[in-house]
């Protein structure tokens, strides 16, 4: 999610893998007083939808088929998309996205080979003035759409946690939140070795040797305690572990004010996705987000057990000034932008959901990326913060079909006759 490892799916990450970072919408007051467990918190009802079916495609059988980028998978020319454009608030915040993006956009280099640098001059240019009260005509005038291999999506939900927490240990504020440490190195495997180009790996020197960082259970237990690395304090254990898992989030002070917080390095260790853990176990059965904490809560020190099965531990920073920032490096936006796979997806470039739950149709912008969300067709939708926006993330689960938003004359080098 937000940093790069989103987000990201916060649900997909409790099953899967976590997608660290953090979208931090400008800072608002918090309450006097450590809010109780939201326990009557639950997901959103879905409002279900008929999603637009795929477009037909016959992809190759050969097991050496290219499925690592969009360009090696193919893409197929979509319907003209003026029809398929929903007017509203979703296209005037994708507008406002799409600007944002639109300097990072020309200069990358694009993963999935969709598109080039120049592709997007003329759409950028035209945003820059356009009447954002018009948006869905822009998108409509300006691109067209492609679907990358089969086109079947399947979306999930990330927002930003709000939490109770302190500058400073007091009662009621008992959980660390550090920074990261001076002795936590990251090592390029590539320097040493061609065949590693790309790897890193995470850990500390120990006399002549360098071993694995703490894991999440001896942190707890305060192997890092007494180093001043105590960034705040978070009142509920529960609630820090789900903020670790987005990347970043605010704690809302004692006595008003909030403190943003933003993902500031990991110790290396393997995720464990807990939600898997519990479901295998017949701990739980949905594996929902508010499944997963009803049974933490029920359950204090089987849970505590639970969390520190993921060794991984994420470290914190504050944040200040413009943000929350994405991949491309520019705040991402609530309802508007998700995280996508820049092999498949070009970062920056609109996508057009059509679901089986109505909340994410229509117009997105891809600015993010995330650990969990991986393959072609594969999102993760931002909701911002709140309790709605926790309400539909926490629950988001959406399949349906995607379309792929580019520069008109771009897909003509791409699309299949």
């Amino acid at each position: 999610m937000m940093r790069r490892q989103s987000g990201a799916a916060l649900l997909a990450a409790l099953l899967l893998s976590a997608c660290a970072g953090g979208v931090i919408p400008p800072s608002a007051g918090g309450p006097s007083t450590p809010r109780p467990a939201p326990s009557g918190e639950g997901a959103t009802r879905p409002v279900p939808a008929t999603p637009r079916p795929t477009l037909p495609v016959d992809l190759p059988a050969d097991p050496a088929f290219d499925k690592s980028t969009a360009a090696g998978m193919g893409v197929t020319r979509g319907p003209d998309i003026a029809s398929l454009m929903p007017s509203g608030e979703r296209a005037r915040l994708a507008l406002q996205a799409f600007r944002l993006s639109c300097p990072t956009l020309m200069r990358r280099a694009d993963q999935s080979g969709l598109t080039r640098g120049s592709d997007w001059n003329n759409s950028c240019a035209a945003a820059s003035s356009w009447p954002e009260a018009s948006a869905a005509e822009f998108f409509a005038r300006y691109f067209e759409a492609v679907q990358v291999g089969d086109g079947t999506a399947f979306v999930t939900g990330y927002y930003e946690p709000e939490i109770a927490g302190s500058r400073t240990q007091q009662p009621g504020y008992a959980v660390p939140i550090y920074r990261r440490p001076t002795d936590l190195i990251d090592v390029d495997l590539g320097q040493f070795n061609d065949a590693l180009k790309g790897k890193s790996i995470r850990g500390k020197v120990q006399g002549s040797k360098f071993v694995p960082y703490d894991e999440r259970s001896q942190i707890v237990a305060g192997t890092l305690a007494g180093r001043g690395l105590e960034l705040a304090y978070a009142a509920d254990p529960v609630e820090f572990f789900f903020l670790q898992v987005q990347g970043s989030g605010r704690l809302n002070l004692p006595g008003g004010g909030v403190m943003r917080i933003g993902y500031d390095g990991q110790n290396g260790r393997d995720y464990t996705g807990i939600g898997k853990l519990m479901k295998d176990r017949g701990l739980i059965q949905a594996g929902s987000m508010q499944d997963i904490m009803q049974y933490l809560r029920a359950h204090p020190v089987e849970g505590a057990g639970i969390m520190n099965e993921n060794k991984s531990f994420v470290f914190f920073r504050e944040l200040t000034g413009a943000g929350p920032l994405g991949a491309l490096g520019v705040p991402v936006t609530p309802e508007a932008t998700v995280a996508a796979d820049p092999k498949f997806i070009p970062l920056g470039a609109p996508v057009l959901l059509s679901l089986d739950r109505s909340e994410p149709n229509g117009i997105w912008i891809a600015q993010d990326t995330g650990g969990a969300i991986k393959g072609a067709n594969r999102f993760d939708s931002f909701w911002g913060a709140g309790a709605r926006a926790r309400g539909i993330a926490g629950g988001m689960s959406a399949r349906g079909s995607a379309l792929i938003l580019l520069p008109i004359g771009s897909a003509a080098r791409l699309a299949k006759p």
